[in-house]
This record gives C-alpha cells, sequence and structure tokens, in this order.
C-alpha cells in the first residue's frame, strides 16, 4: 500500500508521541478521525430506495474502518480504541425535502437495522465507534434529532446525544417540557465513562458554542467526539479556531472527523472536504488530513498525561479555576431562542429566528 509521505510522516510521529505508561494505567491509545465520503440519499425517489444506498453505505464504510485499523495498529504499534466517522456519513442533509419525507428516507430507528449494522461495525473491530445520523426517537414519532452515537467494543450503545443547536432541523429544546418529562435533564448533555475516558460529544456546528462543550465539562469529559461536514481549509475558519478554544478550555482532547465531500447532489462534491484532526488538551492539533478518503488524522490519547495536568495546581490548570456557579443566574435570565413546537421547514425556522433577533434588539442585546 502506497501512502503520500505527507501521510507516512503524521502516523509515523503519531507512533513516535506515544508515551512510556506503566501497564495498565491508562495505557495510551490512538483515536482516528476517518475522512470518509458521503453517499447522499437526497435524489433517490423511495424511502426504500435511499434505505438501499445506506446499507450499502454501511457496509462499504464498516470495511474501510477495518482496514484503517488493521493498518494503523500495524504500522504505529497502537492500539486503535476509537473511530469517529463525519458528520451525517450515510444521508447527507435534507435539501428540499420535508420534515417527514426526510425522516422517512433518512432518519435512524435506534432499534432498527441501521443502527445494529454500526453496533456490528463496533463489536468485530473492537472500538468504540462514535456515529452521526438523523435518529427516530420512540417518545417523539412526529419528529427526528441528529444524534450522534458511541458504540462501545461490545456493540452497545455508550451514549445517544441529540444535538441541542440546529438551525433547520428539529432539537430537544423545541419539544423541551416534554423531553425532561420523558429523559430528564442529564440526557440532554450525556458522557460515558468508558475504560478509554469520559466520552462526550460536540455536533458540527455545535462547536462554535462554548456552552454545548461545557455542559459535558462540567461532568468530566476527557475526550470529545467532533463529527462534521463543513468547508476544509488551511486557513483559520471560525470551526477551527473553535476546536482549539473548545480543547483548551475545557482542557480535553478533541477528535474532529470530515467528509471527504458529499456526493449525488448538485453541490459541487469537494464543498465539504478535508482537515480532519485530532487536538489535545492544550489546544495543539496533532495530525491533520488533506482532500479526500483517508485516515491520516490519527493520534495518541494519553490520559494518564491529561488526568495528570487536571490534578496539578497551577496557572494553566483552567478547569480548576472555574467560578461556574457565578455564571448560572446571568443565563437564567438571558434571552434566547425560546423552547416550542419544531419548526416544519426552512420558513418556520427562519421565522422564529427572526423572533428571536426582535427579542434581543428589544432588550439592548443586539442594537
Amino acid at each position: 500500500m502506497s501512502l503520500p509521505r505527507r501521510a507516512v510522516l503524521a502516523m509515523g510521529l503519531a507512533a513516535a508521541a506515544a508515551p512510556a505508561t506503566a501497564a495498565n494505567a491508562d495505557p495510551p491509545y490512538l483515536a482516528i478521525a476517518l475522512q470518509l465520503t458521503c453517499d447522499a440519499v437526497n435524489a433517490d425517489a423511495t424511502p426504500e430506495a435511499a434505505r438501499e444506498r445506506i446499507g450499502r453505505s454501511i457496509t462499504r464504510v464498516g470495511a474501510q474502518v477495518r482496514a484503517s485499523i488493521g493498518f494503523l495498529r500495524g504500522f504505529t504499534g497502537v492500539e486503535p480504541r476509537l473511530v469517529v466517522l463525519p458528520e451525517y456519513a450515510f444521508t447527507g442533509f435534507p435539501s428540499s425535502e420535508s420534515r417527514a419525507l426526510w425522516q422517512a428516507k433518512a432518519a435512524f430507528d435506534p432499534g432498527g437495522r441501521e443502527y445494529e449494522q454500526l453496533a456490528s461495525v463496533a463489536q468485530a473491530t473492537k472500538v468504540y465507534l462514535a456515529v452521526n445520523a438523523y435518529a427516530t426517537d420512540k417518545a417523539f414519532p412526529d419528529l427526528y434529532f441528529q444524534a450522534t452515537t458511541i458504540f462501545s467494543p461490545s456493540g452497545e450503545t455508550m451514549l445517544h446525544y441529540r444535538r441541542m443547536i440546529s438551525l433547520f432541523a428539529p432539537s430537544p429544546f423545541d419539544v423541551w417540557a416534554r423531553f425532561l418529562d420523558v429523559y430528564g435533564y442529564d440526557a440532554a448533555f450525556p458522557v460515558a465513562r468508558t475504560e478509554i475516558g469520559t466520552l462526550a460529544a460536540i455536533a458540527s456546528e455545535e462547536i462554535l458554542y462554548p456552552e454545548i462543550a461545557r455542559m459535558t465539562a462540567m461532568k468530566g469529559a476527557e475526550v470529545y467526539v467532533h463529527p462534521t461536514s463543513e468547508v476544509g481549509s488551511p486557513d483559520l475558519t471560525p470551526k477551527e479556531i473553535a476546536r482549539r478554544a473548545r480543547s483548551i478550555e475545557n482542557m480535553a482532547y478533541l477528535v474532529s472527523a470530515n467528509s471527504a465531500g458529499i456526493t449525488g447532489t448538485p453541490i459541487p462534491a469537494a464543498s465539504t472536504d478535508g482537515m480532519s484532526k485530532v487536538i489535545d488538551f492544550g489546544g495543539k492539533v496533532m495530525a491533520v488530513a488533506g482532500g479526500g478518503e483517508t485516515l491520516v488524522a490519527n493520534a495518541v490519547i494519553d490520559l494518564a498525561a491529561l488526568r495528570s495536568a487536571r490534578r496539578r495546581a497551577g496557572m494553566s490548570n483552567l478547569t480548576s479555576r472555574q467560578p461556574w456557579s457565578a455564571y448560572a443566574p446571568a443565563y437564567d435570565k438571558a434571552e434566547g431562542v425560546k423552547p416550542g413546537v419544531a419548526p416544519l421547514d426552512r420558513a418556520d425556522a427562519t421565522r422564529r429566528q427572526t423572533e428571536t433577533i426582535r427579542r434581543l434588539i428589544e432588550v439592548g442585546v443586539i442594537r
């Protein structure tokens, strides 16, 4: 197998960075932000055709996960334990589809075939597998949410985070009272305490909102999975700045997997391509991918070093210096998006945002 020199160097450096750690004391492991092409279902005429495409995509990606793990294990000598896939990797995003049609074509049933297939991939490869997909919810049969799910090496669902901030898709906040009644507040910002650290999820654009990461940081999040589908650029884009900031301010690793393009739509395929990366708890980019499908964005996660830094007194220990309770009253009184009915379409979402802007002008937040 021939790889570009940049890829070989990146993986070699990741292996060299693996520290000598005492046996069974938070051993370092390899995290992979797997950059893959999304074969979108938008052009499929029927839900049945879309489901067939999704099934083929899961089979293809499953083979890529297995091959990537095997190659990196042999190349680096470090055990891969975490694989993160890009945002909506098996469907793409809704365009002109109604909410009901997109739900029929692209939303996965948490107890259904697609999640079973993905759980089997995690089980077969013995890794924690982070997947982002539109998902139905038995408590809200008329809605779907964009959910990030982490499967354990045994195929168990360890975490199911429903995206909180989304302009056009439903979110738990749209049905907040009912969501809290059914699932409780803890389910809104879940963490998974695992043998590879305390894991949490940030979905795509949510990286721009410090509060999303902070809610799980207060529960001890150590490794963030960040499925995204965005413009990959060597420049410091807003999301790139935010990725580094979230890692620094929460003293946590971040594994960000971007698309390697989206096919099957009129949008140029490489519009969302490249720059998947792994960032350490000091904001340093440890590995970064170029364009196209690649496993180059892989790096060693050293939990022992992270936990040592969090236990050490000093100015650099940002987590221990936070007066979180001082912020609570201001958040409680602040204006913002109001909970209510989930938007039926893009026009509904735009009207709701316009109303929020009007209220922010009234209270002087926006001039």
